[in-house]
């Protein structure tokens, strides 16, 4: 029973991605929004439901010291696998707003988590409530200033011609926020049955409970921004597959890690520091190519499917 229901939810997060990326580019053309911003914004903001379903759940209980281990597995999981499937699909070019403040607030953000994870003296190794409200602190700045390009970008760009040399009507805002919500349930209960199911074979099969969090937990629940980032790839979205990804990561470091830890303050440890570090220099290496020509490329899509694969290997080993 437990295969079918991951079946399940592996067609639930599919067609849920469909509709919600259909829906939210339908909404951005509509609005004259850029479509990364949509992918910033709301498209990351749904994709990150399960990681913060999963981190607050455990923070309200009081057991939240996967919280940490199951961010920064998801933000790995998101640039190495995530940009790396859609890369292989397409080639994935990016603006140079992301690369100007998106991109290096995700890499600041986690070098922020760094330093606070090690702390000094009696906080040491300890992500306090203080901790927590900078972290939303600064997630507010970072939304605040999303809605201020938005706010720019509808005033600099002409209105959207909707007389495109295509046999399809230009689908109405209405239907398309009916297709985003629809996706976007899609996309939650999808994501939530893939990981109860998964979790439970992995336990059937007496695997590591640590292990389970930083990959089975942390993997299950990135698969929405996965199947949401490589299906705009298809439709060649790639602005929405992109802003997904870094506005996902984004959301889990500030918005999801900074609940979590303002509700209960979560005892870190050295792992999760040598994580954050793995994690900055990833999204550094990422940098060169996206520095150089504005664009990940297949070959670096299969270059971060083998790093990512380097990182399992790494973390089975230092669990066993």
């Amino acid at each position: 029973m437990v295969y079918i229901l991951l079946i399940a939810g592996f067609i639930c997060l599919v067609k849920g991605a469909d509709f919600f990326v259909s829906g939210s580019s339908a909404i951005a053309k509509h609005f004259n929004i850029p479509s990364f911003v949509i992918g910033l914004t709301i498209v990351a903001f749904g994709t990150s439901l399960p990681e913060a379903a999963v981190s607050v759940t455990a923070a309200l209980k009081g057991a939240n010291g996967i919280a940490v281990g199951n961010v920064l597995g998801s933000n790995m999981f998101n640039l190495l696998v995530v940009l790396g499937a859609s890369s292989l699909i397409k080639s994935c070019p990016v603006s140079k707003s992301v690369l100007k403040f998106e991109y290096p607030l995700s890499i600041a953000a986690a070098a922020v988590i760094a330093i606070m994870c090690i702390g000094t003296g009696s906080n040491a190794l300890l992500l306090s409530r203080y901790d927590g409200i900078i972290l939303l602190a600064i997630f507010v700045f970072f939304i605040f200033w999303t809605v201020k390009s938005v706010l720019k970008s509808r005033l600099e760009l002409p209105d959207c011609d909707d007389s495109d040399e295509t046999d399809e009507s230009p689908m109405s805002p209405i239907k398309g926020a009916v297709l985003a919500v629809v996706g976007a349930a899609g996309i939650i209960i999808g994501g939530d049955i893939v990981v109860d199911s998964a979790t439970k074979i992995a336990s059937d099969f007496g695997l590591d409970q640590t292990l389970i969090g930083l990959t089975i937990v942390a993997m299950g629940t990135s698969l929405p921004e996965l199947v949401t980032s490589v299906v705009a790839a298809l439709k060649g979205e790639t602005d929405i597959a992109v802003g997904n990804v870094i506005g996902s990561n984004l959301f889990n470091l500030l918005f999801v890690l900074g609940i979590s830890v303002t509700i209960h303050p979560i005892k870190a440890t050295m792992f999760s520091i040598y994580d954050c570090i793995i994690l900055i220099a990833v999204s550094l290496i990422i940098l060169i190519p996206l520095a150089k020509k504005k664009e990940l490329t297949r070959m670096w899509g299969i270059l971060l499917l083998v790093l990512y694969a380097s990182y399992l290997a790494y973390i089975i080993m230092r669990t066993m």
